[in-house]
């Protein structure tokens, strides 16, 4: 994890000959110069049509990863029908013209794929397989037929199927699991009606159950054209024939303008506290929410060490203080939600039986009271940035995480070079800022409480 620095530095502007419109121009690069920041080499360029395309070559393993991100999420959804970008996601997979129906997975398993799968989140949707590396052009055939012509093979039946799936996937992970509704009750008293990020991605069964075939068709031709997307290639590939299989099964799609996104402004929540009775829960769990900066804007990776200096395991503050010193929890975590539009920063208490709510409540409050008027140790931030960096690290092992991290700087900074960038953010964080950051953004005035108590199960009468 870790972001922000101060330089890009990009390498010779090249042109680059495509059959399909005038030749885009391509970018070789990198990023700038920190120290203990692993080189991650890429070249991007644009198609005519306005496909962002990265390559990120590393020929140590014969396998090559092929990732698209849709710049649509959940915040993209309009009213009334939340939850529609993640069943768009599953319909992606019931197949298209050229490929047939619902053989996409058995396509690339055949082909000797791994981490074959989509995932919806309030900012983009992203497909993804890694494949060997002679079947790159299996990968890129899937993905173009898809991104082209999926629409002669949706239907009513298709559209029936994958609502069901989505609907029960809500049910398994969301309705009954312990606390999910803790989710649904913070997100609705952060943000007003008609705020993108009121509802969860997974969305409401209401709307799930009113989408249309035409919404699915509508929904499509606005969002998953190739000037809202970026294919990103990484491992074992050659380049030219990478670039050429590119052109050969991308570059025909016509040029659409991209759609616009909605700008919202910092929401500004007011204090409340709800009670959520939960027959799934078997302890009570105090859960505080605050609104924060968007990912990778000023204030951001604060929050991040914040949240490790309050709530790391054995070390963090609220953790020594609530789940050692006093015992009056089982569990602590602190997190910053980070997001396009606006983040959240997150204090959640699981409370041992028996525990005195006001007392927990009392100290949370001193403890919280205390990082917005004195800044943190120095040996705490240490730690946080230590942490961070190494996990930072340890988290581009894989092919596929430096393909997702390149589409993710690409995303939300505008260019695949943001490793030192985002690294940078963190080395150059000081208490004293993550101080002032905290008594911005964490008044209590400003936070949403929730409180799950166990509740018992309705007895069902025949």
């Amino acid at each position: 994890m870790n972001r922000r620095a101060l330089v890009l530095r990009w390498a010779a502007l090249l042109a680059l000959a495509l059959a399909v419109g005038p030749a885009p121009t391509a970018r070789a690069g990198g990023d700038p110069e920190l120290a203990g920041v692993p080189k991650v080499p890429f070249e991007k360029y644009v198609l005519a049509n306005g496909l962002e395309v990265v390559l990120h070559q590393d020929r140590r393993v014969p396998l090559v990863f092929v990732s698209v991100w849709y710049h649509v999420g959940s915040g993209d959804e309009t009213p009334g029908r939340s939850g529609f970008a993640h069943l768009f996601e599953h319909m992606m997979f019931q197949g298209s013209k050229h490929t047939g129906e619902d053989v996409h997975f058995d396509t690339l398993r055949n082909a000797g794929a791994t981490n074959v799968n989509g995932t919806t989140n309030p900012d983009r949707t992203n497909y993804f397989e890694e494949v060997p590396s002679n079947q790159l052009e299996v990968a890129l055939w899937l993905e173009s037929d898809r991104m082209g012509y999926l629409l002669e093979l949706v239907t009513q039946k298709s559209l029936d199927n994958q609502r069901e799936v989505v609907r029960n996937e809500r049910r398994q992970n969301y309705d009954n699991v312990p606390y999910g509704k803790d989710r649904f009750a913070i997100t609705k008293a952060l943000y007003p009606e008609g705020h993108p990020y009121r509802y969860l991605t997974i969305g409401r069964h209401e709307d799930l159950a009113a989408a249309s075939l035409d919404d699915v068709k509508r929904f499509f031709r606005t969002w998953y054209v190739p000037s809202n997307a970026t294919l990103v290639i990484a491992g074992d590939f050659e380049t030219k024939a990478a670039r050429q299989l590119v052109t050969k099964w991308f570059g025909a799609f016509p040029t659409t303008p991209r759609p616009e996104h909605r700008e919202v402004s910092l929401p500004e929540a007011t204090r409340s506290r709800t009670t959520v009775p939960d027959e799934l829960a078997h302890l009570r769990r105090l859960h505080y929410a605050w609104h924060s900066p968007a990912s990778y804007t000023a204030g951001d990776g604060e929050f991040d060490l914040l949240a490790h200096a309050l709530g790391s395991d054995g070390t963090g503050r609220l953790y020594k203080l609530l789940v050692h010193e006093k015992q009056l929890a089982k569990q602590v975590m602190v997190y910053q939600a980070s997001a396009q539009r606006s983040s959240e920063f997150h204090v959640v208490v699981d409370l041992k039986e028996g525990a005195d709510l006001g007392v927990v409540t009392t100290l949370l409050d001193a403890e919280l009271e205390r990082v917005r008027s004195e800044p943190i140790a120095e040996s705490e931030l240490a730690r946080a940035v230590t942490s961070i960096e190494a996990s930072f690290i340890w988290g581009l092992e894989s092919t596929m995480a430096r393909g997702e991290a390149l589409q993710a700087y690409n995303h939300f900074l505008g260019t695949p070079s943001g490793f030192a960038r985002d690294l940078g953010r963190y080395r150059e964080a000081t208490a004293a800022g993550i101080r002032d950051y905290a008594a911005r953004f964490l008044p209590p005035e400003r936070r949403v409480e929730i409180l799950t108590v166990p509740a018992k199960k309705q007895e069902v009468r025949p």
